[in-house]
């Protein structure tokens, strides 16, 4: 077991050692780190947002976190590990009290998945992951540079997101947030790849679209207590009359008309108009300039005797503000009724008319999906495993080999099958002391996947004993080979055993 020594005095954020539950790990106090990914729904809401708005535009746009920057000349046999305690397990979820059944089929553990996140650098990337045994059935496991940004003063990446069964754009378990990550403090603050892993805590699955308008009924809109509105659409009476929505009776208001309101003429945006009066006020009204003034010569309305005596009766017999024409009645069919103006300087009313009445809520659409775990599984974990066991390896490949040879398209997840070895790795820049290696010959994308002890095809459930970490050509022919994995002590259980412990919950009903 390496380690590395802190300076005396240092500040350490560490949790401090919360292995109580796995017997035989490490008292390895000062060790586990966490950071926080989103801590507020209002923050996770944003990072689902980011990546599905325009039908997942982001998560199809991402790429393979490339291992470019990650390259190692070679890995030599010998050295390595030691264990630091008593070999260990944790059963996968489901299989706490049973044995693992053999099967000759290989078939894709559902646990699998892609990490996505935005890289410092502004760009977005995934790698892989999974699901994994905790408390909660809330954890993904996956690379601690899938995680922290190395090349960005060990800053932790944004928008970092679990997606199990990824598949061109389309998330058939949902996508889960990530709210902290656990990983080893020689990892966060050296940048130690003998120290390359994390384990993230996730929110339940969130799935849906953000602030989609909601049409509902009245009785919904009107109890909600959220950000809402109201659209009106002129209509005619016909189509009012037709109730096209016979289950909402509101739909559908007759609007009363809002009379022309009288104003001064420097009124902004006044309009002159005209309106009728008798003929009294009429000849009482100024004629110069301004308001109220006479509006042009008097008019006269020829009718019928008939129309002249309804008219004289709406009066009563005198002009009124309804009936304000002087009424002429001629039997012999010459009545007239004379109409008398002036000028008004008014602000535009309303007619009289129908709506019809949009009810809309904007809600935020998200819907909680349930745990991790119990939507699709979680694997085992195991630590201080000896080496020469068979493992199969998972991941999504995407990115080229160093000759330009691109053999995957990260579309569907890829698996690697054989027995570990115990090997140094050559690479000091990565402080990469105690490796242990698998002969693989998969590309960038595929760092964070697990490596899986003791995987049963027919159950998709194994132990994870490592994550991809380097990617590796290990004789200078211009092609991956081989990938590394961290090897997983006691200090790692325990940094996995607090993680395992950490509750984060659902953001929404």
């Amino acid at each position: 077991m390496k380690r590395i020594l802190l300076p005396a005095g240092g500040a350490i954020l560490a949790t401090g050692l919360l292995a109580a539950g796995l017997a035989g790990t490490a008292q390895a106090d000062n060790v586990i780190e966490n950071a926080d990914l989103a801590k507020t729904q209002a923050q996770a809401e944003e990072v689902v947002e980011f990546w599905t708005k325009s039908n997942n535009a982001a998560l199809k746009g991402a790429v393979a976190f490339s291992p470019d920057v990650l390259e190692v000349d070679k890995i030599v046999r010998g050295g390595g590990y030691s264990a630091d305690t008593k070999p260990g397990v944790t059963a996968p979820i489901g299989e706490e009290k049973k044995t693992a059944a053999k099967t000759q089929n290989v078939n894709l553990p559902k646990s699998i998945g892609k990490v996505f996140f935005e890289g410092r650098d502004g760009k977005l990337y995934w790698c892989s992951g999974t699901s994994i045994q905790s408390q909660y059935r809330n954890l993904v496991a996956t690379a601690g540079h899938c995680v922290y940004d190395i090349a960005a003063n060990k800053e932790v990446v944004s928008r970092w997101v679990f997606v199990p069964g990824y598949y061109q754009g389309k998330t058939p378990f949902g996508i889960y947030v990530g709210k902290q990550a656990f990983t080893h403090y020689d990892f966060e603050v050296y940048e130690d790849f003998d120290r390359d892993y994390a384990f993230v805590t996730v929110y339940d699955a969130l799935g849906g679209s953000l602030k989609e308008p909601k049409k509902v009924y009245w009785d919904e809109f009107r109890k909600y207590r959220g950000e809402k509105f109201v659209k009106e659409v002129p209509v005619s009476r016909e189509e009012a009359s037709k109730r096209l929505d016979p289950n909402n009776k509101d739909i559908y208001v007759l609007k009363g008309a809002v009379p022309d309101e009288a104003v001064g003429p420097d009124y902004p945006g006044a309009e002159v108009t005209k309106r009728e009066v008798t003929a009294s006020e009429y000849f009482r009204a100024r004629s110069g300039q301004g308001q109220n003034r006479k509006f042009g010569e008097p008019e006269v309305e020829q009718v019928t005797y008939n129309e002249a005596l309804a008219y004289f009766k709406g009066q009563n017999g005198k002009p009124n503000a309804q009936f304000p024409g002087t009424v002429k009645l001629d039997r012999r069919g010459n009545s007239t009724i004379t109409h008398y103006y002036v000028q008004l300087w008014v602000k535009k009313g309303t007619e009289r008319g129908w709506i019809r009445k949009d009810f809309y809520t904007v809600v935020s659409g998200l819907k909680s999906g349930g745990r991790l775990g119990d939507n699709v599984g979680g694997q085992g974990f195991a630590w201080n495993q000896p080496t020469g066991k068979y493992v199969r390896t998972f991941g999504y490949p995407q990115g080229a080999h160093p000759d330009g040879n691109k053999p995957y398209t990260g579309v569907t997840p890829k698996w690697c099958y054989g027995k570990t070895g115990k090997n140094v790795t050559k690479a000091p820049e990565y402080k990469v002391e105690e490796h242990i290696s698998l002969k693989c010959a998969v590309t960038g994308g595929y760092a964070g996947g697990p490596w899986l002890l003791k995987y049963s095809n027919a159950k998709r459930l194994g132990y994870v004993n490592g994550v991809t970490s380097l990617i590796v050509d290990s004789d200078k022919n211009k092609r991956y080979d081989q990938i590394t994995s961290p090897y997983f002590d006691g200090e790692t259980a325990a940094i996995y055993s607090a993680a395992s412990k950490s509750w984060s919950g659902k953001l929404v009903k």
